[in-house]
């Protein structure tokens, strides 16, 4: 499993205003992507935080981009497409994936990418940061966008 090598990471949120968009689809790894964010957000002193939910995953660069135009430090995208019999699995991840990415480098802001894309719902659930999973993706997506915007705000 991934996850071997994370590093362990503590960012000081204070003062950042930051957005969660969260897809709708798979509830019980949403609300557990959710949750982590949100006890990675208090952590870290953010104190302005606005939660979003976008239909699906396609959905989350378009909502994420307005968000980050609307002046939003971070931008935190959670998601989880699970593989299927169809090629649908391949064009939304990519889509998202690559929508995300652009997202970030067109407006300088930073996207923590949450958007898990696994071949089973046993795969999403060890990730969503529940009591038996073993891996919090929404933390870390939290942890890796307050710590850009960190670097970022030290290049003026």
């Amino acid at each position: 499993m991934s996850g071997n090598g994370a590093p362990t990471i503590f960012v000081d949120g204070e003062g950042a205003r930051v957005a969660i968009v969260a897809s709708r689809w798979h509830t019980e790894v949403m609300d557990g992507l959710i949750a982590g964010a949100q006890a990675a957000l208090a952590e870290a002193k953010v104190t302005d935080v606005t939660v979003a939910r976008a239909p699906g995953s396609f959905e989350l660069p378009i909502l994420c981009q307005a968000y980050a135009r609307q002046g939003f430090d971070a931008v935190i995208a959670l998601g989880v497409i699970i593989r299927g019999g169809t090629p649908h699995f391949e064009y939304v991840s990519a889509a998202a994936t690559d929508g995300l990415s652009r997202v970030a480098l067109d407006t300088g802001v930073p996207i923590g990418f949450g958007l898990l894309t696994t071949d089973d719902e046993a795969q999403a659930l060890d990730r969503a940061g529940l009591a038996d999973s073993r891996e919090d993706k929404g933390r870390e997506a939290v942890e890796a966008a307050l710590s850009t915007w960190n670097v970022l705000r030290t290049l003026g």
